[in-house]
């Protein structure tokens, strides 16, 4: 399921997102104290989908989390759809801290990159709200804002820098999530998937080498441990190669 960011009613949802003292009737000064608040909300919002991921996600499950009913976490967030967007915000807190200057640019994006992996494995269903409209929240443009700072030093083209970066991070945890989920979800061990098609492919196409010789001799390169590994390395080797390409474009003020 993928889920685009923006969908609930736009001024409410740019309120909640920044905090605007009307947003959250959480954070009234007169009157009784509210059983609840938009902060705790968010937070058992979060815990549920960390669980169960978006497919199983709902407003029910976050007032069951909290004790309440569906329907009283309504005076809080209009619908399911603001608080996808608050969820989503509130998961990159915290994502903004930059490793001192002086360890250089190129070792302030690779902390920046390899926190982002952790923030996407910590939170798989973030994979599920689509990164092409972005939520526009402060959590959110803390990330952005961190990178841009980072290579604002470097004179490249930060744009396309920018893009590829997230790119990145986003597809190789996706990498590492399905990796992750594939034997359960299809009830099939890796190792035993891929001995019964490696065992069809040498019965069914023996001349599969002769065919695709360039991959037959990657399939012969020795891998790292399991999947996951695999996956975790070309991560770190594709971040390498793409420094290398800003590091031969770069120049530093």
């Amino acid at each position: 399921m993928i889920v685009y960011a923006g969908q609930g009613d736009p001024q409410r949802t740019m309120a909640l997102l920044w905090r605007a003292s009307t947003a959250d009737p959480g954070r009234t000064t007169r009157g009784p104290k509210p059983a609840l608040t938009v902060d705790a909300i968010v937070d058992a919002a979060i815990a549920v989908a960390d669980e169960s991921g978006l497919d199983g996600w709902s407003m029910r499950a976050v007032g069951e989390r909290l004790g309440r009913t569906a329907m009283s976490l309504y005076t809080y967030v209009p619908t399911k759809r603001e608080l996808i967007d608050l969820m989503y915000d509130q998961a990159h807190a915290n994502l903004a801290t930059p490793v001192a200057p002086s360890s250089g640019w190129r070792a302030e994006i690779e902390c920046w990159a390899h926190d982002l992996l952790a923030c996407y494995l910590r939170h798989p269903w973030l994979l599920q709200v689509s990164h092409a409209r972005p939520v526009l929240g402060p959590h959110e443009q803390a990330v952005l804002e961190s990178i841009l700072r980072i290579l604002d030093r470097t004179g490249s083209p930060v744009r396309a820098i920018v893009s590829s970066l997230f790119s990145l991070v986003r597809g190789s945890a996706q990498s590492i999530t399905e990796t992750r989920s594939a034997a359960t979800t299809t009830g099939t061990p890796d190792q035993e998937w891929w001995a019964l098609r490696g065992d069809l492919m040498r019965e069914l196409v023996p001349d599969f080498a002769e065919r695709f010789p360039y991959s037959a001799r990657l399939a012969k390169e020795p891998a790292p441990g399991n999947w996951e590994d695999l996956a975790r390395n070309a991560f770190t080797d594709g971040l390498a190669i793409l420094l290398d390409g800003v590091e031969s474009a770069a120049s530093p003020t």
